[in-house]
């Protein structure tokens, strides 16, 4: 046998070693038992890999990103080998991991039952218990196509060899560019085949190091994402390095569930979306519009505090406008279908607003005494989203951003910039959001316009305004739209989920495109410098998000009712009644429940609804001229001078506390 000699990367260190030919990397990091797969020269390798002369050899842990995909992915393998044994005649689709779990869609005669899941996670917990050994072999495409001659959609896969990561989610799992790999389950002891799958990999040594699991849900899944292609039933699940963590996920996923918009916009009657209107086309009920208006006009004000000036534009227009803008060429998909109208031109539901705010710009001539120039429009756009991806509020097809656009010189292009940014971030804080980290967005090399020249100085531009904040800044290679480099706020909620809020995105192409000029101090014209800024991202999104962030139950100055007057007698309403005379003064939006209820059932009312504040008034605070005041907690406080206590509701509104 001759040496071989390799590099072990194991961060921060750097070891050369001397070993025999024929070591894999399971031999390598045998004193790690937490060590599931090596990147070998950059690239995922199962450890049955043999390292070669010259190699850089990194181990990959069960808990680090890479390494929990591979026990995702590797899970997935098991679920559909189980679903096969207890249903044979199921036709495999594709198995990906997905954050925090993984999936699989198979062909089925009929659509998977809640029982189904519970004899299939069964029948995995046994597969795991064997120990099978997953076994990477190299196949010819003919060979594959002959070993799954029954799989019709595996078949389709190899087809596509090549281009599978732009076939559909999750088919780059399968096959790429390069040869083709099947990945076998054999038994520990004999050697004997059990099961196999095509698949890149790379996967987990065997069965055995799947610690824990747990089968989720299905669903219904056109293959591919394709509404064109059979529909398919999908099965989630999800796993992780330990019990413990596995728990403390579905404890994550439980709390999660009670925060779902959806279910508290129903409970709370806040909002709908009628299956008469359409998929993700909500409607808003009053309290829910109580809600909405107050965030609106909060919002409103700030930002006449900084000098942006209102706008209106129209729902539609001529397609002529986003041949202009570009969006014809690169949105399209995500635009509804034109209508036919005025003898035959195509008129679109617009999907943004700033191509109808440069003809704003460009309604007259613009000096630069007037610039910057802040545009804002609470406007409805319209996106034809596909009915997979629709969820409530949050992906909708219908919905309103608070859009703003900076028009502004080269020279205040950074201060512009920084001033946005903080302003961004400090209005998302007044509603109660305070965990951020922010994203740079960069040039997509195969979707983008204008000279790399201008990308280049727009992204180092951003970085800096970024830098200042002293937040986290994380890469998002390529995530940029067409025109321009973006910052994304990213906010985490009360249990540590993360929105993208706001954008702020910096473009030199626009202004190209709609030919906008401004007559400079020494009277040349010249092109401006346009920012794209939506705050909330759209009203109906970051209303979804501040509804689960915190548990429906809306701060004081948020919450559609935020004091309730509970009377224990009939006799004590006319006292609550003026109370809530005082409050309705000062701006408070209160109600005196005036039902046939017993109080005790009128409180439970209150609370099941998360109203703020109740005052309660009985003889004794009649006679005193107080009220007990109880908050959403249910902590009470008796004999509280009505003054008092109309001086607290009315300072935790002005203040914008949470109760």
């Amino acid at each position: 046998m001759t040496d071989v000699r390799i590099i072990i990367n194991r961060e921060p260190d750097r070891e050369e070693r001397v070993v025999t030919t024929g070591t894999t990397a399971a031999e390598l990091f045998a004193d790690d038992r937490a060590v599931i797969a090596a990147r070998v020269g950059g690239q995922l390798k199962d450890l049955a890999h043999v390292v070669q002369d010259g190699d850089e050899v990194e181990p990959v842990v069960i808990s680090s990103p890479d390494g929990l995909d591979i026990l995702r992915h590797s899970t997935a393998h098991v679920m559909a080998q189980a679903v096969q044994q207890v249903f044979p005649e199921a036709k495999l689709g594709i198995g990906p991991p997905v954050r925090d779990g993984f999936y699989y869609d198979f062909d089925v005669e009929r659509p998977f039952q809640p029982d189904d899941l519970k004899v299939i996670e069964k029948k995995m917990q046994e597969i795991i218990k064997r120990g099978q050994k997953f076994s990477r072999r190299v196949v010819t495409d003919e060979a594959a196509r002959e070993e799954l001659a029954k799989e019709p959609y595996k078949l389709e896969l190899i087809g596509l060899k090549g281009s599978a990561a732009t076939a559909g989610e999750g088919a780059d799992v399968e096959v790429g560019a390069g040869e083709l790999t099947i990945y076998d389950n054999l038994d520990p002891k004999t050697g004997e085949l059990c099961w196999g799958d095509l698949c890149r990999g790379p996967h987990l040594p065997s069965t055995r190091h799947i610690p824990a699991f747990k089968l989720m849900r299905s669903a219904a899944a056109y293959w591919r994402g394709s509404e064109k292609n059979p529909m398919l039933q999908r099965l989630y699940g999800t796993a992780w390095p330990t019990k413990d963590e596995l728990k403390a996920h579905l404890d994550f996923l439980e709390e999660a569930a009670k925060r779902d918009h959806r279910k508290l916009g129903n409970e709370l009657d806040l909002f709908s979306i009628p299956e008469q209107i359409g998929s993700g086309l909500a409607v808003f009920h009053p309290k829910g519009g109580i809600i909405r208006r107050t965030m609106e006009d909060y919002s409103r004000k700030r930002h006449e505090e900084e000098g942006y000036e209102f706008v209106y534009t129209p729902h539609a227009t001529k397609g002529k406008l986003f041949e202009t803008s570009g969006h014809l060429d690169w949105y399209a998909d995500g635009m509804y279908p034109p209508m036919q109208l005025d003898e035959g031109v195509d008129y679109y539901l617009k999907p943004m607003n700033c191509p109808m705010h440069n003809l704003i710009f460009d309604a007259r001539g613009r000096s630069y005494r007037e610039l910057p120039l802040r545009l804002f429009e609470f406007g409805t756009v319209y996106r034809y989203e596909k009915s997979g991806v629709v969820h409530g509020l949050t992906r909708a097809r219908g919905f309103t951003q608070d859009d703003a656009h900076i028009y502004c010189t080269r020279e205040q292009m950074a201060d512009e910039l920084d001033r946005t940014l903080t302003f961004v971030l400090d209005l998302l804080r007044d509603y109660g959001l305070n965990d951020f980290y922010l994203e740079l967005s960069t040039k997509d090399p195969e979707k983008f316009v204008g000279s790399d020249e201008d990308w280049e100085e727009a992204t180092a531009v951003l970085a800096s305004v970024a830098e200042k904040q002293g937040l986290p800044l994380v890469p998002d290679p390529g995530g940029a739209a067409f025109y321009g480099p973006k910052i994304s706020v990213q906010a985490r909620d009360a249990i540590g989920r993360t929105w993208q809020m706001s954008t702020v995105q910096l473009d030199f192409n626009l202004p190209n495109r709609f030919d906008l000029e401004y007559t400079a101090a020494d009277g040349s014209r010249q092109r401006p410098v346009m920012i794209h800024r939506a705050l909330f991202g759209s009203i109906e999104r970051f209303f979804a998000v501040l509804l689960e962030h915190y548990a429906g139950a809306m701060p004081p100055w948020l919450a559609p009712v935020t004091v309730t007057g509970i009377p224990i007698t009939d006799e004590h309403v006319p006292y609550l009644l003026e109370v809530a005379a005082e409050l309705k003064k000062h701006g408070i939006r209160v109600e005196v429940d005036t039902s046939d209820d017993r109080m005790q059932k009128k409180i439970r009312n209150a609370q099941r609804s998360k109203v703020p504040f109740m005052l309660i008034a009985g003889n004794d605070d009649v006679e005193a001229g107080a009220v007990s005041f109880r908050y959403r907690s249910g902590e009470q406080k008796n004999g509280v001078p009505r003054d008092e206590a109309i001086a607290e509701i009315v300072e935790a509104v002005r203040s914008r506390v949470q109760v």
